[in-house]
């Protein structure tokens, strides 16, 4: 994510009206005060709040409206202490400019579409809004991650995120409905299921952008962490990170993480032309085992607490962004400053620029069928 500045004033965020709610008063087991999660947007009546499932273990995950973002994963350790493991903010303000991406959905297309345009099977070429030189990152500036989710509770430990994209938003064609559920299992599994459908031809390619850092403290970085991922292969790209097309296996290179291996251990080898342009892992790879949600398609361990993270998918892909472009400018829970290498993504996806690229699983979505994808976050100690 070479570049994750989207500077938006308050009023851009408000695109969806659910009523001004009663004031949702708790803090959370990680200490994060609701009320400071509440505010009524510029139009009067569009009120964020935070919202908590949890399980029986006491593990538990908050959420806001403005981008349905995970603030908070609170998860035990290996001394049975719990830590908070995602980057976020301890009030709703810093979330509301929308300058990060920490814990939002992203769409309609997560990563990169090269040249802010894209041709759909029917032949229909559209322009789309470029916000990173040329290309449109992240669904634009004013993509998922900056508008607001209705979000209903519907019990403990489920949150059902929904949206409504317009026709013409950020250049993308067709009305479409999305639903995001997040549910929290007995096992420590946080499952995120997504839903959309649409009335005309459009691309879809959603993703969650939670930064992990599985210490609890992003004063530490990620770079002791040991990262597996289940891919022989992974996408290589341009300078612009947009993928040139090509295949390529990991296998001899710093990519190769088909066997554990400390994230930081070659992460500063500038002699590989593919971690010279993303300054650090910036990298699409391609899952041994896509569509199956049953197999293990990465894992992240820290050896300081005993946290590890398993991700399953229904997804092809998979994301690894170190926070090449964190610089301190951003504050965040406990007075923190988020710094490059204070954690990692873990984002599961369909490739960047599959519109352009035919050869790519396709992200087209036809009116009358149902998008659905599916991953699944486990948290567990060693």
């Amino acid at each position: 994510m070479k570049k994750n500045i989207f500077i938006l004033a308050t009023s851009a965020v408000l695109l969806v009206s659910c009523g001004k709610g009663k004031t949702n008063e708790f803090t959370s087991a990680s200490g994060l005060q609701a009320s400071r999660f509440e505010t009524t947007l510029d139009d009067g009546k569009t009120t964020t709040h935070l919202y908590a499932i949890k399980n029986a273990n006491g593990m538990e995950v908050c959420v806001t409206n403005i981008g349905a973002r995970i603030v908070s994963i609170w998860t035990p350790d290996q001394s049975g202490n719990f830590r908070d493991v995602v980057l976020g903010f301890d009030n709703i303000q810093p979330y509301i400019p929308v300058k990060t991406l920490f814990g939002a959905i992203v769409g309609r297309y997560a990563n990169r579409i090269a040249d802010g345009k894209m041709t759909l099977s029917n032949r229909a070429t559209y322009r789309l809004k470029a916000n990173d030189g040329e290309n449109i990152l992240h669904g634009g500036v004013r993509g998922f991650h900056a508008r607001y989710f209705n979000i209903e509770q519907q019990d403990s430990a489920t949150l059902i995120c929904r949206y409504l994209s317009k026709n013409g938003e950020e250049g993308f064609p067709g009305d479409m409905r999305v639903t995001v559920t997040y549910s929290l299992s007995g096992d420590n599994a946080l499952r995120i299921d997504y839903e959309a459908e649409a009335n005309q031809s459009t691309v879809v390619n959603l993703t969650n952008y939670s930064y992990f850092n599985l210490s609890g403290d992003p004063n530490n970085t990620i770079l002791d962490h040991s990262l597996f991922v289940d891919a022989d292969s992974y996408t290589p790209t341009n300078s612009e990170l947009i993928p040139t097309g090509v295949i390529a296996k990991v296998n001899g290179t710093p990519m190769d993480f088909t066997t554990p291996k400390i994230v930081g251990e070659r992460i500063d080898d500038t002699t590989f032309e593919a971690l010279k342009f993303g300054q650090g892992y910036d990298h699409n790879y391609v899952l041994n085992h896509s569509g199956d949600v049953n197999r293990l398609a990465a894992k992240l361990v820290s050896p300081t607490t005993g946290i590890a993270l398993e991700v399953y998918t229904t997804e092809p892909g998979l994301l690894v962004y170190t926070g090449n472009s964190l610089d301190g400018t951003d504050v965040g829970k406990n007075g923190i400053a988020y710094r490059s290498r204070t954690a990692v993504c873990l984002a599961t996806q369909h490739f960047p620029n599959s519109p352009n690229i035919p050869s790519f699983p396709t992200t087209e979505l036809f009116p009358g069928n149902v998008y659905h994808t599916q991953t699944i976050y486990k948290f567990m100690v060693e």
